[in-house]
């Protein structure tokens, strides 16, 4: 790899940016001033900006509790995105959200550049299990439960897989529910549209985990933490 798109890559600075520094003789690799922007590197050279190491990290793995009103996206012209929220130094080229939370639903979204561990998290055949809480306008109870653990058939004809409805709360004179569900997909506002389909409104909703993933209790919303090796190999 050419010394330029490494630095580029670990976010040292945008390509322009690294030509500058190798300009000013302050790029090194095995302790030798780097001379051309074209220098080719492999992974067992020691590459030094300033004197501070540059370790190269292929994917890189970000645990974001997304809050309300941010969109699941790389870029929008006029809404804040996902990726806004990381800081500077951690938009790494190539870094998505793993699926997709609606604008409104909060929770636990994954971000990475590894595209391999998107597609076994979001591939409809893998089946990985989301589990949320929401709050629901209605009063959900155990024959909703039934319904929606047969696989129940949408009004457009979308079928979906059974689904684990765990009710935590219930206010007849209200009229509301708060409740827990598993999903094994992510069709386009599948909970949403279930509830609707019973007569229900989702009014809050909130993704807790993703497979062996798991939002941190102490994790506020829009923060974010970078996952450990051990972490990451937990997911795969």
């Amino acid at each position: 790899m050419r010394i330029d798109k490494y630095l580029a890559n670990m976010n040292v600075g945008s390509r322009k940016e690294v030509h500058q520094l190798i300009k000013k003789g302050v790029v090194a690799v095995n302790g030798k001033t780097v001379k051309t922007l074209k220098e080719k590197i492999n992974e067992n050279d020691v590459v030094t900006v300033n004197g501070e190491e540059i370790a190269y990290q292929k994917y890189h793995y970000f645990l974001l509790n997304k809050p309300k009103g941010v969109l699941s996206a790389t870029e929008d012209r006029s809404q804040k995105t996902v990726i806004s929220l990381l800081d500077p130094q951690d938009r790494y080229q190539g870094i998505v959200p793993v699926g997709r939370l609606d604008k409104d639903t909060t929770g636990l979204l994954l971000l990475t550049n590894d595209g391999q561990l998107n597609h076994e998290l979001v591939a409809p055949n893998k089946h990985v299990a989301k589990v949320y809480r929401a709050e629901i306008a209605g009063v959900a109870d155990e024959e909703t439960a039934k319904t929606f653990a047969f696989g129940m058939m949408l009004g457009d004809g979308t079928k979906l897989k059974p689904a684990k409805l765990k009710i935590l709360k219930q206010d007849r004179e209200n009229a509301t529910s708060e409740i827990e569900i598993e999903i094994s997909e992510g069709k386009y506002h599948q909970i949403k549209r279930m509830f609707g389909a019973v007569g229900m409104k989702v009014t809050a909703l909130d993704r807790l985990s993703m497979g062996n993933l798991h939002l941190p209790s102490d994790l506020k919303r829009g923060k974010y933490v970078e996952l450990s090796l051990d972490e990451i190999k937990n997911i795969k």
